[in-house]
Parts: structure tokens; C-alpha cells; sequence
């Protein structure tokens, strides 16, 4: 296989799913009216609910659903062979992955802004919110452990990358203030701070930064402090809670919007001088196994394979985005489509450019393990770009400490966003029963706490496999709300109940065989206390998940028996 004919699919599939398959239903069952107002414009708070440009929110949404799940996942899942994995990443968004963006979005819109939690209310029953609350909030906790063990324990200890995030955050602080405080023209925002984040980047690559962060992060040596971590294993995370605090308490359009906004073009571009890459160098394959083998060292095809591929094919993560965040900031209904489904089909190129960083980028399955496989996935992916871009003249030198930035960037402006949506998250769980949970730094506190528990005990790719089966089972349970929310407007459903049984059904399969492999095999034969409670933690998290969405399922088919017209009651 070579890589030109790998782009060439990924573009059939962009140009079939998105301007075929997602623009008849937008047209045909959805039909957004562009004259009806939008929460953003009747709830205007100048938080949460604030009208912004449909080219600024796609900027957003890619970079508020696009963190290292397009990235890691893809790496990870060719070790059954480069087939199974392009294919669920070409399919999984042509028939699933963007219908849960858009429908999520534009359910949030026509339910002037609710989160997840009251649409389940109002569509399934008054327990199914409680519950799925209680799923959101460790399937959140889980996003966190993932991410936060990959960026704090990994790429932020990394001297070379500190100073190049700390420059794309004050750039993104500067176009929140350029925009909507100097009214500056989006252009010229955007040209000034992104090419003063690229110089940040540089400038973390110079000695003298380099040796600044090596100081901090106790660098070549560092220390081991407690429980196995070192003293840049402690410090990069805390590094990372302090960013993701500032995403949580701040106002969204001081900082989390801008920042997402800036790192768009960040990533983008790099993406983008990586195909350039491609198309020069054009590498196949070699000796890259079209499938090895049905059971690896991460689990069986199915259900694994569609977990360890989450963003990039389909992921629950992108339905709290859409609706908590995105659906309250559209100014027209009609931009739902080009911001939730083309975030989505542009996600899926991110997945395919990291698939080819695998595949071909080392030119082989021997050059691949070589690299690291699937446990490096990281170093995998950073490598693999830093060949693509030099192909275009960039040293492999910065293109590899570029690409540590990227993977940086694409988990860190996630994670802001996944910390504010726990703090909501969990203020509407206890907040009666404990009052101080609504106060947005207890909130934000008590997230960012347990978050530096799983970083520093629960090993990556323990918890990422967790984290995979737990978003995608979050992305059946929002086709499942997206398709009763489509009945109780009269409209055809089908589109996004038979995504939601797939995914329901597979997910569950996953979680079980998690549970099992945690708690039956791992558990009894930990050599340690930390692997042993590792195993702890991700086998009980996997048996909640599976029991809160058995519930969440029953209530969901007693809705969708209920007589059409009962549920028009919620509209």
C-alpha cells in the first residue's frame, strides 16, 4: 500500500461523507432554519453563552474534540495490521463519527443550550440524568488520567517543550483580547499570534531555554520523589494542572476559545507541511502486515480495536463539546453543519497523517517496532512528522521538538475543557448535597486533585484503554439521546439509533473485558502496590461505567417505545 493511495481514500471519504451522506441529512430530516435564534444570541452572558464567527468556531471545535486520541489511537491499532485501522477510521467517521458532532450540536442548539445531563432528563427519564452524570463525571476523570499521565509524564519532561506551550497560551490570552476587547480584524489576529506561538516554539528549542527547564524538571538525572515518579514526572503534571485551572475558572472567551483557536493553526499547519511531506517523499509500506493477528497485547480485534481508535473515527468526548460548549456560542443554526461535521471529517485527515507516521514514515513493520511501537506511541507520531517535514527542508532536529509541541498542544487544550466541563459536571451531581461544589475553583480543585492521583499511579497505557472503551460508550449513549431527540421533533431517526447500537453493544463488550482482565488477571499477579491499585482503579471505574449505562439503556428503549406523540411533550 502506499501512502499517496492512503490520502487519496481519505479524500474520497471527505468529499462522499461530507458533501454527500452529511449534507442530505442536514437538508432532507435536520432542515436548520438560519432566521431562528440561537441560545448564543437569546442567553448572551459573555461566559459560557457568547455568538462567535463560524470560521472562529471551527477553529474551536477542531481543537476542543482533536487531542492525542486521533493521534495515539491509530498508532496503537496497527499493531493488528495497517487494514483493520484505516478502515475504521475511513468508516467510523463517514457513518458515525461526524453524525454524533453534528447531532449533538444541533440537539443543544433546538434545546436552547442544555448539557448533557438535563437533555437526558427531558428525553429519557429523571434517573437517567443522575446516572449519567455519574458516567460523565468518571469518564471525564478518565480523559484526565489518560492525557494528563501521556503530557505530564512524557511530553512536558521534554525541556524543549515548557517554553513553546507557555507562548501558544499568552498568544491565545493576546487574540481573545485582540478580538473581542480591540475588535481587531480576525486576519491580522490571527498572523500575529500564531507566528509569535511558532517563534515561542523556536525559542524553546534554543540552549539556554533548554537548560532553564532542565533545571526545573531536575534534568538528565532527575530524582525519583515518590511512588516511582521523578521529580519532571511530578512537575510536569503540576505544570499541566496549572494550565488546565486557568481553562476551567477563566471566562471562555479569555481563554479557552482563543487559545483552542491559535493552536488550530498550530497543529494545521504542521498537518499540513506533513502532507506536503508525503506527497514529495511518497514512502509505501514495505514490509507493514495487512492484519496480524486476531488478539495482540491491547486485546482482541473486537471490541479493542474500536476503543483504542477513538477521536479520529468517533468519540462521546466531541457530544459534551457540541453541546455544552459549541451549540451555546453558534449564531446561526445552519452553521451546525460546517463547524460540528467538518471539525469532524478534518479530525479524521489528523487520524490518517498519524496512521502514515506508523506506517510508512519508517518504512516498515521492523522500522515501526524499532521506533517503539505501540507503547511509544508518542515518540512514534513526533518522529514520524519530523521525517515528513523534512522532506519540505525543516531540520528533523526542530521537527521532532515541534512535534512534541503539537502532541502538547493537541492534550492540553482538551484537558481545559474537559476540567470545566467535570467542574459543571460535578456541581450538578452533589452541588445541593455539598454547596461548595458550585463555587468554580472548589469545583475545578477537587477535578485537577484526582486527576494528579490517576497521573501518578495508574501507568498510560492501562488507563488509555480504559479511557477509550469509556468514550466511546459515552459517544453510544449520545446517538442514543440524539435519536430520541429526533423523534420527539417528528423527524427521522434512524440515522443515529443504529451508529448508537453499535456502539452501545461493542463498548459494553470492551468495559466487560476490561473488568475482567483488570480485576481477574492483573489484580492477584501485581508485582506492586502501584500496579496493584492501578489495576483496582481501572477494573471498578470499567464495572460503574458498565452498570450506570446498563441503566441509562433500559430508560433509553422505554423512551423509544413511548408513542411519538408523548415524546413531542419535551419539545
Amino acid at each position: 500500500m502506499n501512502s499517496i493511495l492512503v490520502l487519496i481514500v481519505g479524500v474520497l471519504a471527505v468529499l462522499l461523507g461530507y458533501g454527500w451522506y452529511a449534507r442530505r441529512i442536514d437538508r432532507d430530516f435536520v432542515k436548520p432554519d438560519a432566521d431562528k435564534a440561537t441560545p448564543a444570541k437569546m442567553f448572551m452572558d459573555g461566559v459560557d453563552f457568547t455568538p462567535a464567527s463560524r470560521n472562529v468556531l471551527f477553529g474551536y471545535q477542531f481543537k476542543s474534540i482533536a487531542a492525542l486520541g486521533p493521534i495515539t489511537g491509530p498508532i496503537i491499532a496497527v499493531q493488528w495490521g495497517w487494514l483493520p485501522a484505516l478502515v475504521w477510521v475511513i468508516l467510523g467517521t463517514f457513518f458515525i463519527g461526524w453524525v454524533q458532532d453534528y447531532g449533538a450540536m444541533i440537539m443543544g442548539v433546538r434545546s436552547e443550550g442544555d448539557t448533557m445531563g438535563a437533555l437526558s432528563y427531558k428525553l429519557v427519564s429523571p434517573r437517567a440524568r443522575t446516572i449519567l452524570m455519574v458516567f460523565i463525571y468518571f469518564y471525564l476523570l478518565l480523559i484526565m488520567g489518560a492525557f494528563g499521565n501521556a503530557v505530564g509524564k512524557v511530553l512536558m519532561t521534554n525541556p524543549k517543550v515548557p517554553f513553546g506551550m507557555i507562548a501558544v497560551a499568552l498568544m491565545g490570552v493576546l487574540a481573545g483580547q485582540m478580538t473581542y476587547k480591540l475588535r481587531q480584524d480576525i486576519i491580522l489576529t490571527t498572523i500575529v499570534t500564531v507566528l509569535l506561538s511558532f517563534g515561542g516554539i523556536w525559542l524553546g528549542t534554543r540552549p539556554f531555554m533548554e537548560s532553564v527547564f532542565s533545571a526545573i524538571l531536575g534534568l538528565p538525572d532527575s530524582p525519583t520523589i515518590f511512588l516511582g515518579n521523578t521529580q519532571a514526572q511530578v512537575v510536569g503534571p503540576i505544570l499541566v494542572i496549572a494550565f488546565c485551572y486557568l481553562g476551567s475558572v477563566l471566562p471562555i472567551w479569555s481563554f479557552a476559545q482563543p487559545v483552542n483557536y491559535v493552536s488550530f493553526w498550530i497543529v494545521s499547519l504542521g498537518v499540513l507541511g506533513g502532507i506536503l511531506g508525503v506527497l514529495i517523499w511518497r514512502p509505501g509500506m514495505g514490509d507493514f502486515p495487512v492484519f496480524t493477528e486476531f488478539t495482540t497485547a491491547s486485546g482482541p480485534l473486537w471490541p479493542m480495536l474500536f476503543v483504542v481508535i477513538a477521536c479520529g473515527a468517533i468519540s462521546g468526548w466531541h457530544s459534551l463539546v457540541s453541546t455544552s460548549g459549541t451549540a451555546r456560542q453558534l449564531e446561526k443554526e445552519t452553521d451546525a453543519l460546517p463547524v460540528g461535521g467538518g471539525a469532524m471529517f478534518m479530525e479524521m485527515v489528523f487520524a490518517t497523517m498519524a496512521f502514515l507516521t506508523a506506517t510508512v514514515a519508517f518504512e516498515g513493520w521492523q522500522g515501526y517496532l524499532d521506533a517503539g511501537g505501540a507503547p511509544a506511541a508518542l515518540a512514534v507520531f513526533s518522529s514520524g512528522l519530523a521525517r515528513f517535514l523534512s522532506q519540505i527542508g525543516i531540520p528533523e532536529t526542530f521537527g521532532t521538538a515541534y512535534g512534541s509541541v503539537f502532541l502538547t498542544i493537541m492534550a492540553l487544550t482538551i484537558m481545559q475543557l474537559v476540567v470545566r466541563f467535570m467542574r459543571v459536571a460535578g456541581a450538578e451531581l452533589v452541588g445541593k448535597q455539598v454547596p461548595a461544589m458550585r463555587n468554580v475553583h472548589v469545583g475545578t480543585s477537587v477535578s485537577l486533585i484526582l486527576t494528579l492521583i490517576f497521573v501518578w499511579i495508574i501507568p498510560w497505557l492501562t488507563i488509555w484503554a480504559a479511557f477509550g472503551a469509556s468514550n466511546q460508550l459515552m459517544a453510544g449513549l449520545a446517538l442514543l439521546l440524539i435519536a430520541l431527540w429526533a423523534m420527539s421533533e417528528g423527524r427521522v431517526h434512524t440515522w443515529a439509533l443504529y451508529p448508537a447500537i453499535f456502539m452501545i453493544v461493542t463498548t459494553i463488550a470492551a468495559l466487560l473485558y476490561l473488568a475482567y482482565d483488570n480485576l481477574i488477571v492483573r489484580l492477584p499477579a501485581a508485582a506492586t502496590v502501584e500496579g496493584a491499585i492501578a489495576s483496582l482503579l481501572v477494573g471498578l471505574i470499567a464495572v460503574v461505567l458498565v452498570v450506570a449505562a446498563g441503566f441509562l439503556i433500559l430508560d433509553g428503549l422505554k423512551a423509544l417505545r413511548k408513542p411519538q406523540e408523548r415524546l413531542a411533550d419535551v419539545r
